[in-house]
């Protein structure tokens, strides 16, 4: 999320010297490809580069494409075939095709709608940007859909809690520790930007503003504090609602949810067991494997990165 926002604001504020940056957007994918549709980066007239775009010739191509549209003021699309054919210095053999906007933000209004979308992405939501981009026929505007940066909930600041909370703040989670200990839930333990909560956790999570981007793992240190968390949760908006457990301790805390008016279509959003079964042991193991399945149910998640290409005198602004 940071690197994103990098680009987002050194587009809307331009290079170091002030002199407006190219943004550069994978617009559509075909077969295999190094970045999926809405990776973005910003490039600027001495050829440097803000993010990436997957590393290798291709990015090297953009770089000159990006630095040739500042110098002359235009953009365009320039399609990748990322095979052994296409000409570029070293090859690539992924075998797909790639397009790359190329939009020189040099107006008033194109730095604008980059400010917004990094103020909305600041403020947890997910954004909108127009790119509008020359072509040999008319000006195009595509819209890019940024995903704002999901939100997980750990309830148990233990070893699990531990392992994994460092894992999902290296892949671009916000991250909250929630445990009644302060032994267990302090800057000490989960330094920033991972945000170490005390108190008692049913408490805790059933007044948080859970909304469908957050993900919950409950790994408490009883089968009693993980029922009362589950239950303070199990109706919320969130995602993503994960039970650390064997299938008896499972059995049980859903039976007692049923008694208590939880209905079996509510329990069956849970991931219980929780996370992938790659036989997981040890503390490290069983985060890795709850890592993965947030992974997996992010990107099962993902709506469609890029709109367009839209005539750049209707496209949709809304």
């Amino acid at each position: 999320m940071d690197r994103l926002l990098d680009i987002l604001e050194t587009a809307a504020d331009g290079d170091r010297n002030g002199r407006p940056v190219a943004l550069c957007a994978i617009v559509a994918t075909r077969g295999s490809s190094p970045q999926p549709a809405g990776t973005l980066v910003c490039v600027d007239e001495d050829a440097n580069m803000t993010g990436t775009l997957g590393g290798g010739c291709m990015e090297a191509e953009v770089r000159n494409r990006a630095r040739a549209a500042l110098v002359g003021g235009t953009g365009g699309v320039a399609t990748f075939d990322l095979d052994f054919t296409h000409g570029l210095d070293e090859g690539m053999i992924c075998g797909g095709h790639v397009d790359v906007a190329i939009s020189v933000v040099g107006t008033d209004e194109a730095r604008r709608a980059c400010r917004e979308a990094a103020d909305s992405l600041r403020a947890g939501r997910p954004a909108r940007l127009p790119l509008r981009v020359e072509t040999t026929d008319e000006p195009v505007e595509y819209v890019i859909h940024l995903e704002a940066q999901p939100k997980l909930l750990i309830a148990g600041g233990g070893h699990i809690g531990k392992r994994l909370a460092g894992l999902m703040a290296d892949l671009d989670f916000a991250v909250t520790v929630i445990d009644d200990r302060q032994e267990y839930a302090n800057p000490g333990r989960f330094p920033p930007p991972i945000v170490p909560v005390v108190g008692d956790i049913e408490a805790v999570l059933s007044g948080w503003p859970i909304d469908t981007r957050t993900y919950v793992v409950i790994v408490t240190r009883g089968h009693q504090r993980d029922e009362r968390a589950l239950a303070a949760v199990v109706h919320s908006p969130a995602c993503y609602v994960g039970m650390i457990g064997s299938r008896r301790k499972i059995d049980v805390v859903f039976n007692d949810l049923r008694q208590c008016g939880v209905t079996d279509d509510a329990l069956a959003r849970v991931y219980a067991p929780i996370g992938l079964d790659i036989h997981a042991v040890t503390p490290g193991e069983i985060a890795v494997s709850i890592a993965a399945q947030l992974v997996r149910v992010r990107r099962q998640r993902r709506p469609a990165a890029v709109e367009g290409p839209f005539s750049a005198l209707t496209s949709p602004r809304s």
